[in-house]
């Protein structure tokens, strides 16, 4: 599966199917929420936080691989990813793009 930000594939000619996502939500733990409260006296990096924000990353775009693959593409180009807040300590991450076929 190629997947790329761009609208199109070098050398390839492209048959638009539809968009596809994939997307996760993650909430923090009292572990890393408690670590990252003293870390944000001293200032710094939350690194359990960038952790958690390209695990979810990683889900949401396996899950835009799989839609894709149940169209049958041969790629996904367009690809962009939007965050948002769903409640105190908890954060959607969602991949989307357009599920392609080659000519």
């Amino acid at each position: 599966m190629i997947l790329v930000n761009t609208d199109y594939i070098a050398g390839k000619e492209l048959e638009m199917l539809r968009i596809v996502n994939g997307s996760t939500i993650q909430s923090k733990n009292i572990g890393r929420d408690f670590g990252a409260g003293l870390k944000s006296i001293v200032g710094g990096e939350l690194k359990a936080y960038t952790e958690m924000m390209e695990e979810a990353r990683e889900i949401a775009m396996q899950r835009l691989v799989q839609n894709a693959e149940k169209l049958g593409a041969d790629a996904v180009v367009n690809i962009r990813y939007s965050t948002s807040a769903i409640m105190a300590g908890a954060a959607e991450v969602m991949v989307y793009g357009t599920a392609v076929k080659f000519k």
